[in-house]
């Protein structure tokens, strides 16, 4: 029997443009890229060079902490470019793919008979042990570590979020394998919706089955490890992608790492807003071609608008991103009187307009801030919409400050900067609290290696 948890605190956010369950065709691309940006806390070394062939499955780089975490080629073909920034950082490693695909060949394995050091092997071998998280800290993890459990989330509940009950169909047989496999290294936590009715979520083995009922962020699975299995000092915790599970037990079922999944494009923006299938690393130039109401004054964003990051189209579908987004920019309003205005087409969470009267009404919100950085008020906001037992705003003034100890106290080895994107959302200190957490458990790592 299903555990059933129940969570009060959150903001469901209803923007125009979500997805309908209907797939497009998108066409194959030229070029893929994998982006080192992509793994938290990876510090990338590029095992290729240009002109290298590479075969879909075989390592574009590694990380240099750890080099037997391997980063698999997307698909087959013709290493076209190594992309560095400032100070020669590696922006990503493109690859011209090939007319018809080859693929490395792991073997086929039975999940069942492996040992857990048997499955994190196969996952290493095969570049696909990478898509794999941990708390503390929101990083990519290392096989170095011991996870007490390890924690996937298939409820997804951000604004505009690609539902993953459909991604699922078609690929059941692959997700219960990927569960399978990720049991045999550590007792296993599946958290699904009180609306998701798909029975391989609701029946699925090996793993223990929590229901989360609640607003968002119910579905991040930084507030489902808070209420299942907190996380101490000196523990660590796996967390994974309902997706990667798929690709997990692609690997196992098939021999080859498959990286296709199905992604929402969605926002207020796009005409026709709907899913296709595309490979991790495809250009966004291919996922929006022909789909934008409009080019000018358009944010892009690679991901959900809470915890995506603006982007361009030269841009490259995320290793972890299940919806790319196009909503206005914002740069080009002039609105009378600003704020004063009554109105009725603009969101609000305190009631300044009078659009709280229709609670299911859709919006189509903008990218702009509507206001600067100013001092942080302590007024209960973050709490609110926060369904975690931590305090979140003194949380984010220890962060600021620096007080490592304090930090520790209040539950920084829980959190990611996820967890706080919807208080960063209602937040009238216009603080942005999601890079502020990154860059403290970016500190307190340092501090702790």
């Amino acid at each position: 029997m299903a555990n059933l948890i129940k969570l009060r605190k959150g903001l469901d956010i209803k923007l125009e443009g979500a997805a309908v369950e209907t797939k497009v065709e998108v066409w194959k691309c030229k070029e893929y890229a994998l982006q080192p940006d992509d793994f938290t806390g990876v510090v990338p070394k590029v095992v290729v060079r240009e002109g290298d062939h590479v075969k879909a499955g075989e390592p574009l780089f590694v990380d240099k902490n750890c080099p037997e975490v391997r980063f698999a080629s997307p698909v087959s073909g013709e290493v076209s470019a190594i992309v560095r920034g400032d100070r020669r950082k590696v922006l990503c490693v493109k690859v011209k793919a090939d007319a018809e695909q080859e693929y490395a060949d792991f073997g086929k394995k039975d999940v069942t008979a492996l040992t857990g050091d048997e499955v994190k092997q196969a996952l290493l071998e095969a570049g696909l042990f990478g898509y794999i998280n941990q708390l503390p800290y929101a990083v990519a993890t290392s096989p170095l570590t011991t996870p007490k459990a390890i924690f996937v989330s298939a409820l997804r509940d951000m604004p505009l979020a690609g539902k993953f009950e459909y991604e699922l169909q078609g690929n059941e047989e692959a997700f219960q394998t990927g569960l399978t496999a990720l049991s045999k290294m550590a007792k296993t936590y599946l958290g699904i919706g009180l609306l998701q009715v798909n029975e391989v979520l609701h029946k699925a083995k090996d793993v223990d089955v929590n229901i989360f009922d609640g607003p968002c962020p119910a579905g991040n699975v930084g507030v489902q490890v808070n209420h299942i299995d907190p996380v101490n000092k000196g523990e660590v915790v796996w967390t994974v992608d309902p997706t990667a599970v798929i690709f997990f037990g692609r690997l196992f079922l098939t021999g080859h790492v498959d990286l296709t999944r199905t992604v929402a494009i969605a926002g207020s923006e796009v005409t026709n807003p709907a899913y296709a299938d595309v490979l991790v690393g495809t250009p966004l130039s291919v996922l929006f071609e022909g789909r934008l109401a409009q080019k000018e004054h358009v944010r892009l964003i690679n991901g959900n608008p809470l915890t995506g990051r603006k982007d361009t189209l030269d841009g490259y579908l995320g290793a972890h991103t299940s919806e790319v987004c196009a909503i206005p920019e914002g740069d080009d309003n002039d609105e009378m009187l600003g704020w004063i205005m009554p109105r009725m087409k603009d969101f609000s969470t305190n009631r300044s307009y009078f659009s709280w009267l229709f609670p299911n009404r859709k919006y189509r919100l903008d990218a702009r801030v509507k206001g600067g950085e100013r001092h942080m008020i302590m007024s209960g906001e973050y709490d609110s919409v926060l369904p975690m037992d931590i305090l979140g705003e003194y949380l984010i003034k220890a962060i600021i400050t620096g007080d490592i100890d304090r930090q520790e106290q209040l539950g920084i080895y829980e959190v990611s900067p996820e967890d706080f994107a919807v208080a960063e959302f209602v937040d009238s200190s216009k603080l942005e609290l999601q890079k502020i957490v990154r860059e403290g458990l970016n500190t307190l790592r340092k501090e702790n290696a």
